[in-house]
């Protein structure tokens, strides 16, 4: 209901994260339209984009057997249960942003250089 607000979402961001209920079907099912929205029609490199495999508390979610069909397969996933391992979720969110702010950084350059020249 919300999607004539994508493309303000949308505009001059640098990356996404995805966060879903893994135990959900369905949530397997839209994470590929948020992929294909959010990150393939803007375009953002892969590596701009993190899936969060959300477990909620008490769950008993199973983070070895999540399969996830191509292209979501090539991005960064990470599970998070914020009862069980909140400092790894954290930590996981500091590389994501780094790597965002270093992507930023080089893109700056880059076109800073091809002013110079």
């Amino acid at each position: 209901r919300f999607e004539t607000c994508w493309p303000a979402l949308m505009k001059d961001s640098h990356g996404v994260i995805i966060i879903f209920n893994p135990e959900l079907p369905s949530h397997l099912k839209e994470i590929e339209m948020w992929y294909s929205c959010f990150v393939q029609q803007q375009p953002l490199l892969d590596s701009q984009c993190l899936l969060v495999a959300h477990h909620k508390p008490g769950s008993a979610g199973d983070t070895e057997n999540l399969s996830l069909a191509y292209p979501l397969n090539k991005l960064k996933l990470i599970h998070s249960n914020l009862e069980e391992d909140p400092e790894d979720v954290r930590m996981e969110f500091i590389k994501y942003f780094r790597s965002i702010i270093t992507i930023i950084n080089e893109s700056r350059e880059r076109e800073e250089m091809s002013i110079i020249s």
